[in-house]
């Protein structure tokens, strides 16, 4: 059984889907009246992955509603289950993802003091499955301290993660997709989020960089300076320190293409990710930004807002590609198209990829910002698109010197996450994981 809870400690209810204003945090999930008198307040009940009731679109995203939780707890109960439970730890946030055999009813709140979140999931017993959950626990995690799982009655399982810090938490479901069922995920972000450019920023002071300028200027020969020998000074050099963006695709619960050795996209654009930054970390004046560092999804809009919140001048979207015949091989680079993609291939690669939210899991009604909306079509400038296609052409350049090529020319097509109005961007596909040989040379370091 789990400890009882202190009654005299504040909760609020997590809202469950809360949409949160473009460019800010996740919508904090705690109620200051609530907080303030002391009361319990009482908490929201959802259908995990419930059927669509109703959908309507705004700004281009389709949004559904689920069903009431009525409907919901009236489904059969004798196959509720939890199928596997997943955890994805990372310095940005935490995901928790219960995968389970139908949708259930469940309730969550947030409490301080300490700081927790309690998730009650309806009609289901503790068992092996939720089990596993206690042994997923990284000492790393910046967020949970220790998870407790109890029968907080008959019908109730009690799920208690005992948090490090504060948190804004989002609980949201997902319906199935690409070969998972239904999912309730709990995603636990920071509740006072560090702004990008300020981690950059501390990053950069800790560590120890040889500068021109920390030296002091050179003393100048006596008897020789500019003056004395009539030679007009030399203009001081303006240096200013470039941005690139590497995007190393999908993460987390999706685990992108998978070759036939069971290699997963996923890891290797990741290892070619931290690759490329070390080795453009040797340049002057040159500083690299992952938009993910570990094995955690990213929402395709975040992508690029990140980008766009470190005031990047490059964005590299890194993926490995797949097609139904092993035989397809060679890399490719793509840029934006507001005008239908360059070829057949290029629109089918593009469709595919952008499915990434569905799999990966994205609260959709948190996804509505700048950077997703179609309505920013609008704003993709004819310059954007032509330096990008600039990059792009090198890059191709350089890709055939070491390799083979699946297209000789730079491709077009509407890839979401190269969604930006103001930062050139390209996504290369560095080879076909699903042929056999180039799997092979992508899980080999050197290649």
């Amino acid at each position: 059984m789990l400890l009882p809870l202190h009654a005299a400690q504040a909760s609020a209810p997590i809202r469950v889907g809360q949409p949160s204003r473009p460019g800010s945090a996740p919508a904090r999930a705690s109620t200051p009246k609530a907080a303030a008198s002391g009361r319990t307040a009482t908490t929201r009940t959802a259908s995990a992955s419930a059927a669509p009731a109703k959908a309507r679109t705004a700004g281009g995203i389709q949004r559904t509603a689920l069903e009431t939780p009525a409907k919901a707890a009236a489904a059969s109960t004798d196959n509720r289950a939890i199928a596997a439970v997943r955890m994805w730890p990372s310095r940005e946030y935490t995901r928790v993802t219960f995968e389970l055999t139908q949708a259930i009813p469940f309730r969550a709140r947030l409490i301080d003091n300490p700081n927790r979140v309690i998730l009650d999931l309806e009609g289901l017993e503790v068992e092996s499955k939720v089990r596993e959950l206690l042994g997923k626990i990284s000492t790393n995690d910046p967020f949970v301290r220790q998870v407790r799982v109890g029968q907080f009655n008959p019908e109730t399982l009690r799920i208690v993660f005992d948090l490090k810090q504060a948190v804004a938490p989002q609980v949201f479901t997902l319906k199935p997709a690409a070969g998972y069922q239904h999912r309730l995920v709990l995603d636990l972000y920071p509740k006072h989020p560090v702004d990008p450019l300020e981690q950059l920023i501390a990053d950069a002071n800790g560590k120890t960089h040889d500068s021109k300028a920390a030296s002091g200027p050179k003393q100048a020969s006596k008897g020789k300076s500019s003056a004395a020998s009539g030679k007009k000074a030399p203009a001081p050099e303006v240096t200013r320190t470039f941005t690139v963006v590497l995007d190393p695709g999908h993460g987390g619960e999706d685990p992108g293409a998978t070759g036939p050795m069971g290699t997963h996209e996923k890891t290797v654009v990741l290892a070619v990710a931290h690759k490329v930054k070390k080795l453009l970390a040797k340049e002057e004046n040159l500083r690299v930004v992952l938009t993910r560092d570990d094995d955690y999804y990213v929402p395709l809009g975040k992508r690029v807002s990140k980008a766009r919140g470190v005031r990047a001048d490059l964005f590299v979207s890194i993926h490995a590609d797949a097609f139904v015949k092993p035989d397809a091989r060679g890399s490719s680079v793509f840029v934006l198209s507001n005008h239908g993609a360059s070829s057949l291939g290029a629109k089918w690669l593009a469709r595919n990829e952008n499915r990434a939210d569905l799999i990966g899991g994205v609260n959709i009604k948190t996804a509505s910002t700048p950077e997703t909306a179609s309505l920013l079509m609008d704003l993709y400038t004819t310059s954007q698109i032509r330096d990008s296609k600039v990059l792009a052409k090198r890059v191709l350049a350089e890709l055939g010197q070491i390799g083979r090529l699946h297209k000789a020319s730079v491709e077009q097509a509407n890839f979401a996450v190269l969604r930006s109005p103001d930062v050139p961007s390209v996504l290369v596909e560095t080879a076909f994981i699903s042929n056999p040989d180039e799997e092979k040379r992508l899980r080999h370091p050197q290649y």
